[in-house]
C-alpha cells in the first residue's frame, strides 16, 4: 500500500519551509512530509549563485513573521538568505521531514475517499503516495532554464555566454571585458559585483527601468533592536516597510508623473553631473507598472561614476566574433556576454491535476483568494506579492491554510473546494506588466473581478481577510466522504452549504 499523510507540502524553498513550520506549530498532530525536486533546501536561493546574488527586498519583510532576521543587513546576499532558510528548517526539526530528489509530476483527487494519489519521480523510478490535503510551495520560476531570446549570430561569438540561472563555478571574469544584456533586478545586481574586478561591464538594455538606491543596513532596525528585542523590533519594522513600500507603491499608481519626477531627481543625485538620465534611466512605463528594482547603497550608480561600469541603451542586430553588433551601428566587444533576460514560468511546478478522473486545464480554472482553485479540492498554493517582498504573501497563504485544517477538523469535514460563480469576469492572476509574466500568463490559472476571487497586492487588506476573516464565507463548500457523491463538482456539506 501507498503511504498516506495528512498533508504533502512540494518545495523545500523559503515558502515550502515557512509552510512546514506553520503547520506542524499551529497544528501539531499532523502527519506531513515536505516533497523536493532537487537534492538541498533552499529553492531560488540555493539556485541562483551568479556574483552578487542578493534580495531585491528588505529582509524585515521577506524573512518570517515567525523567525526574526537580525543581521545588520536588511538587504542580504544569497548565501545569508540560504543559510536563514535552512536554520530555520533545522532548528525547527522540518529538515528531518524532506525527501529530496522527489518531483511531483502528477496528482489525481479521488473524491470517494478524499484523497489525493500522487505520482512521483524518485531516483529513476515512480513512486506513489497519497494525502489528505496538498499543498504547492515551488513557486512559479521553471528551475531547468531561464529565459533567453533568439540572437542571430550568436555561434559566431568567440567569447562565452553565461545565463546567471546557470552560472558556471569556474567562471574567470577578472580583467576582462563583461556584457550584461538586461536592465531587471538580475543585471543591476550582477553589474556592480562584476565590476569589482572585469576589466569593464556594460549594462545593454533595450529600454530602462527604474531603479533607487536604499541603505543596505537599516539604521532604525537597528536602533529598535536594542530599545525592544529582537522579537519585537522585528514586529515594527516590518510593518514600519510595509506601510512605506505600500505608500510608494500606492504613489506609483495614483501619482505616476509625481514619482517619476522623485526617482528621476534621486538619480540624477546618485549619477556624475551631465549623465544623460533621460536616456538610460527614464523608463517609458509607469512606476511600478514593473518591479521597481532596489540597488543597496547605490552601487550600480557608483560603478558608473567610477568609470567600471556603464549603460548603453539600444537594440542588438546580432552577435558577432568580438562581441555585440547594435542598431545604431556600435559594436560591443566582450569576453564574456551575461543573458540577463529574464525567466520562464511554470505554474504548479508543471505539475499534471486531476480530478476525478477529469483532467484539471489550469488557463481554464480561476483562484480564490490568489491560493486555491476553484473546483478542485483540498489544495493550495503559493504565489507571493509582484509588489511586495514574496514571504509576505507565503505567510499568510501559510496561516490561513492551517485555519481552513482546523475549521475542517472542528467541524468534520474532510473535503473543501471553492465554487466560482460561472458569471464572474475573468482577467490575468498576475497583473503585472513585466515581460517573464506576460510570456507565460496564458498558461497560469486566471483571476477574478471581484472578491474573493480577485489575486490582492495588498498585505493589510490580505491580513484582515487571510488571518482573521470567515473560513465559511459561502463560496467555499465542505463535505464528508460519501461514495455515492464521486465526481461531484460541488460537494454536499452536512450543514446545508
Amino acid at each position: 500500500m501507498s503511504e498516506h499523510l495528512d498533508v504533502v507540502i512540494v518545495g523545500a524553498g523559503l515558502s515550502g519551509i515557512g509552510a512546514a513550520h506553520h503547520l506542524q506549530t499551529a497544528l501539531p498532530d499532523r502527519t506531513y512530509l515536505v516533497l523536493e525536486a532537487r537534492e538541498t533546501i533552499g529553492g531560488t536561493w540555493d539556485l541562483f549563485r551568479y556574483p552578487g546574488v542578493r534580495s531585491d527586498s528588505d529582509m524585515h519583510t521577506l524573512g518570517y513573521r515567525f523567525r526574526p532576521w537580525t543581521d545588520a543587513k536588511a538587504i542580504a546576499d544569497g548565501p545569508a538568505i540560504l543559510d536563514y532558510v535552512r536554520a530555520t528548517a533545522t532548528e525547527a526539526g522540518i529538515d528531518r521531514r524532506i525527501r529530496f530528489g522527489h518531483r511531483v509530476v502528477d496528482a489525481s483527487w479521488d473524491s470517494a475517499t478524499a484523497r489525493w494519489t500522487l505520482t512521483v519521480e524518485h531516483a529513476a523510478a515512480t513512486v506513489t503516495m497519497t494525502c489528505s490535503y496538498l499543498y504547492v510551495c515551488g513557486g512559479y520560476y521553471h528551475y531547468d532554464s531561464g529565459y533567453t531570446p533568439e540572437f542571430d549570430g550568436i555561434e559566431d561569438f568567440r567569447g562565452q555566454v553565461v545565463h546567471p540561472q546557470h552560472w558556471p563555478d569556474d567562471l574567470d571574469h577578472a580583467g576582462r571585458r563583461v556584457v550584461v544584456i538586461g536592465s531587471g533586478a538580475t543585471a543591476v545586481t550582477l553589474v556592480p559585483a562584476l565590476a569589482t574586478d572585469a576589466a569593464h561591464v556594460t549594462m545593454l538594455q533595450r529600454s530602462p527601468t527604474y531603479i533607487m538606491s536604499v541603505p543596505t543596513v537599516d539604521t532604525v532596525a537597528t536602533r529598535l533592536r536594542a530599545l525592544l528585542g529582537p522579537r519585537r523590533a522585528y514586529a515594527v519594522t516590518r510593518w514600519k516597510n510595509v506601510l512605506i513600500g505600500t505608500l510608494i507603491y500606492q504613489l506609483s499608481q495614483r501619482r505616476p508623473a509625481m514619482m517619476r519626477k522623485f526617482i528621476r531627481e534621486q538619480t540624477i543625485k546618485q549619477l556624475p553631473a551631465g549623465y544623460d538620465v533621460d536616456v538610460h534611466f527614464n523608463p517609458t512605463y509607469g512606476p511600478w507598472d514593473q518591479r521597481l528594482c532596489l540597488v543597496p547603497d547605490a552601487d550600480l550608480f557608483r560603478a558608473i561614476g567610477n568609470g567600471s561600469a556603464s549603460v548603453v541603451t539600444d537594440r542588438i542586430d546580432r552577435f558577432t566574433e568580438r562581441g555585440l553588433l547594435l542598431a545604431s551601428g556600435t559594436e560591443l566587444e566582450a569576453d564574456i556576454v551575461v543573458t540577463a533576460t529574464g525567466l520562464r514560468l511554470l505554474a504548479l511546478g508543471g505539475i499534471r491535476l486531476t480530478v476525478d478522473g477529469r483532467e484539471v486545464p489550469l488557463p481554464q480554472t480561476i483562484a480564490y483568494k490568489g491560493m486555491m482553485l476553484g473546483g478542485v479540492p483540498n489544495f493550495a498554493f503559493t504565489i507571493g506579492y509582484t509588489n511586495a517582498s514574496w514571504t509576505l504573501k507565503a505567510d499568510l497563504v501559510a496561516e490561513y491554510v492551517c485555519r481552513l485544517l482546523r475549521h475542517m477538523d472542528a467541524h468534520g469535514y474532510d473535503r473543501c473546494v471553492p465554487v466560482p460563480d460561472p458569471a464572474i469576469d475573468t482577467r490575468p492572476l498576475l497583473d503585472f506588466q513585466a515581460g517573464y509574466v506576460l510570456r507565460s500568463l496564458d498558461r497560469f490559472p486566471k483571476a477574478g473581478s471581484r472578491a474573493p476571487w480577485r489575486l490582492g497586492m495588498n498585505y493589510a487588506q490580505d491580513v484582515l481577510t487571510l488571518r482573521h476573516g470567515r473560513i465559511d464565507d459561502g463560496t467555499l463548500r465542505f463535505a464528508r466522504a460519501t461514495r455515492h457523491r464521486a465526481g461531484s463538482d460541488v460537494l454536499a456539506e452536512p450543514g446545508g452549504h
